[in-house]
C-alpha cells in the first residue's frame, strides 16, 4: 500500500517559564492509508483538518508539574482537540468519510485504537463551517455553556463579569449572558479587543486591563453595584480584584488560570500578586467553583442539546465567532505560542488540509 507524508509537531523538552517555537519541532514521517490488518481493537484512521491551540495544552508541556491530563511525550506527535475526517475504520460506529471531531494527534493522519467512540463525536451540522468546531461547537463552546449555566447560574438582570473574554470560550459566554438577559463585561488585553467585544459580541462594555493601573476601581466603575457572576479565565490579579466587587451570593465558574501556567519556580508565590481578597468569599457568601468540560462532554445527551442549541443561534446571527486561523501544519508551534502571549484574536486554530 502507498505511503503518504505524515509530518508531526513534538514537543522537544519539557518547558518552564514561557514557551518558546524552539521548545517545538515539526518532524517529517510516513502513513499507510488503512487500518492496520491484525488489530485486536477496532481502530479509525483519520485526516486531520483543523486544529486547537488551547491554554490548557501548556499543563502537559510541563513534565508533571502543572497538568489536569498526561503529559505530552517528547517526540510524539502532541494531541488536543480538532476536526477530522473519516480515511478507514474497523470500529462500527465510523464510516470512511464522516466527519468527527475530538481528541487527536498534532500531525497529518492519526491512527485511534484506544476507544474512537470515546475520542471522537460525529458532526451533525456540516453546513456549518467545520473549523467551528474546534471552537464554538465543540470544547471551547461547551466549555462556556456548562460553565455559564451550570456554574454561574445566571438570572436575566445579573451583572456578569468575564475575563480572556475575547478568546475562544470568553467570547461566547458573552454573548450567551447577553442572551439571558444579563449585563456583560469582558476584560482583554488590547483596544482592538475592546472593541470587538462591544461592536462584534455585543458585551455592554469592556476593560483593556493591560490600561489600567487599577483593575479592582476599573471594575468598581463598571459595576457599581457590584458583580452578580464571574467567569473567570485568568486568575491572578484579575481574579483577585473581581473577589472584592462580587455581590451578596455572588458565583465564581473558575474555567481557567491563564495568568499562571507559565510561571517560573521562583516566581510560583503567585507571580507578584498577593491574594489580597479571599477574605470577600466569606464575607459576601461567594459560591466560587472550579469545572472541567470534560465530565459534560462525557453526557452524550447534554452534548447534543448544546450542539443544537449553539447551531440554531450561529444561524439565526444571535451568536458570531471570531476565528485567527493559521494556515498549515509547521504554522502550529507559533500559533500556541502566540496564545500565551495574547497575540491571537479570537479561537487560535491550525488548518491542516481543507479536505
Amino acid at each position: 500500500m502507498a505511503e503518504v507524508s505524515n509530518r508531526k509537531v513534538v514537543l522537544r523538552r519539557y518547558v518552564t517559564g514561557y514557551p518558546t517555537e524552539d521548545d517545538f519541532e515539526v518532524v517529517a514521517g510516513t502513513a499507510r492509508l488503512a487500518v492496520p490488518p491484525g488489530m485486536a481493537a477496532a481502530a479509525v484512521l483519520v485526516k486531520n483538518l483543523y486544529l486547537s491551540c488551547d491554554a490548557w495544552m501548556r499543563g502537559r508541556m510541563s513534565g508533571g508539574v502543572l497538568t489536569v491530563a498526561n503529559d505530552f511525550v517528547l517526540g510524539e506527535a502532541m494531541t488536543n482537540f480538532g476536526v477530522a475526517k473519516v480515511v478507514d475504520s474497523t470500529h462500527p460506529g465510523f464510516l470512511a468519510g464522516d466527519l468527527v471531531w475530538g481528541m487527536s494527534g498534532w500531525e497529518e493522519y492519526t491512527l485511534v485504537a484506544d476507544d474512537p467512540a470515546a475520542a471522537f463525536v460525529k458532526i451533525n451540522h456540516p453546513d456549518l463551517p467545520l473549523s467551528y468546531y474546534t471552537g464554538v461547537l465543540g470544547m471551547s463552546g461547551l466549555t462556556a455553556y456548562a460553565g455559564l449555566f451550570e456554574v454561574c447560574k445566571p438570572a436575566k438582570g445579573d451583572r456578569v463579569f468575564v475575563s480572556a473574554a475575547s478568546g475562544a470560550v470568553g467570547q461566547v459566554v458573552g454573548q450567551l449572558a447577553k442572551l439571558a438577559g444579563c449585563y456583560v463585561v469582558g476584560s482583554v488585553g488590547s483596544d482592538e479587543k475592546v472593541s470587538l467585544l462591544k461592536t462584534r459580541f455585543g458585551f455592554d462594555d469592556a476593560i483593556n486591563y493591560k490600561a489600567e493601573a487599577d483593575i479592582e476601581a476599573a471594575l468598581r466603575r463598571r459595576f457599581p453595584e457590584g458583580i452578580d457572576a464571574y467567569f473567570d479565565n485568568v486568575g491572578g490579579a484579575t481574579l483577585d480584584a473581581a473577589l472584592a466587587c462580587m455581590r451578596l451570593r455572588g458565583r465564581v465558574a473558575v474555567c481557567g488560570m491563564v495568568s499562571q501556567y507559565n510561571l517560573r519556580p521562583e516566581e510560583e508565590d503567585g507571580g507578584g500578586v498577593r491574594m489580597r481578597n479571599l477574605a470577600c468569599i466569606v464575607a459576601k457568601r461567594v459560591r466560587m467553583e472550579g469545572f472541567n468540560v470534560v465530565d459534560y462532554l462525557a453526557d452524550g445527551a447534554y452534548y447534543r442539546r448544546f450542539e443544537e442549541e449553539m447551531a440554531g443561534h450561529l444561524r439565526d446571527g444571535r451568536v458570531v465567532y471570531v476565528e485567527d486561523v493559521a494556515e498549515g501544519l509547521e504554522s502550529a508551534p507559533a500559533a500556541l505560542v502566540g496564545i500565551f502571549r495574547g497575540r491571537n484574536v479570537g479561537r487560535q486554530l491550525v488548518v491542516v488540509a481543507r479536505e
